[in-house]
């Protein structure tokens, strides 16, 4: 099996990810009877909630140090220890110590650890994951006047796995409207899945937020739901002023992802996220760290 490679900014080195249940996903969207499973049952809310509700069980704890030891996560950055936790689902949305994750000077930081892509103008993403599908943002906003306001603005996707940290953050400083859910079925966001039919993003479940900023205009964050995500929780208040790389929420078990849209002219992407998202290389790199300028 071809790997999925990304380049990790912290280690400066490019890297393979482990891609948990990578043979499951391969059958699933890349063979007949997979897609037949993937229409029928696995892209369906039900799939992901039983599997969500096993996660949630004592028996699930069994998995957390196994989970560890396969994936190399540190303990050491944990808030609490891991014999603390009453179920799978509770270590998958760990909390980490501050420590863990500082906070760059920056403006604008990642709001998660993940592989992100990022793209200075919208309107020129073409056919970057499939040949001839270009990105759809009325579909993804769910709003056509909103998505003609940000055609030309700048867009970070931020792609979690499930060995990842799974609390996402804000990006900036500012006041974030309440968080608005657009439904849609589940299907992955990994780039197995979007390398056959990108419009999952677009498609699935996902929720949408306006962070009002003093220098960087209104800021769009999008959650995107995805297989095995047993729901998407906002941690936040709206309406409550909020500092750059704040909590905003988190998701139960399973990977996705997050995108972070602004406005024409109002960042400039970090140098290395658009240098390795030129090739098609997604930058590997944790919340808090330089996303723009």
């Amino acid at each position: 099996m071809e790997s999925i490679k990304y380049f990790n900014r912290h280690t400066q080195e490019s890297e393979n990810e482990q891609v948990y249940g990578e043979s499951f996903l391969r059958w699933v969207y890349r063979t007949p009877l997979g897609k037949l499973s993937l229409h029928a049952l696995v892209k369906r809310a039900g799939f992901s909630k039983w599997y969500g509700r096993r996660m949630s069980t004592p028996a699930s704890t069994s998995r957390i140090k196994p989970f560890i030891e396969l994936y190399g996560l540190d303990p050491a950055e944990f808030a609490d220890d891991p014999s603390s936790f009453k179920s799978f689902n509770e270590f998958f949305y760990r909390k980490l110590k501050p420590t863990a994750r500082p906070i760059a000077p920056s403006p604008v930081v990642f709001p998660a650890d993940g592989r992100h892509l990022g793209f200075p103008d919208i309107s020129a993403i073409d056919s970057f994951f499939v040949k001839g599908q270009t990105f759809d943002l009325p579909a993804l906003l769910g709003d056509a006047a909103l998505a003609e306001k940000y055609a030309k603005g700048s867009l970070v996707l931020s792609r979690l796995c499930p060995v990842d940290y799974h609390r996402y953050h804000f990006p900036a400083a500012g006041i974030p409207s309440e968080t608005k859910t657009i439904p849609g079925p589940l299907f992955s966001v990994s780039p197995i899945a979007l390398a056959q039919n990108l419009s999952y993003l677009w498609t699935n479940k996902r929720t949408i937020c306006h962070l009002e900023t003093e220098n960087f205009g209104t800021i769009l964050i999008l959650e995107i739901g995805a297989t095995c995500v047993g729901s998407i929780h906002q941690t936040y208040t709206p309406g409550k002023p909020v500092v750059k790389a704040q909590e905003k929420g988190y998701f139960a078990f399973g990977g996705s992802s997050t995108i972070t849209i602004f406005e024409p002219g109002k960042v400039t992407l970090a140098a290395d996220l658009m240098e390795h998202s030129a090739k098609q290389t997604e930058l590997y790199a944790r919340i808090g760290s330089e996303m723009a300028v």
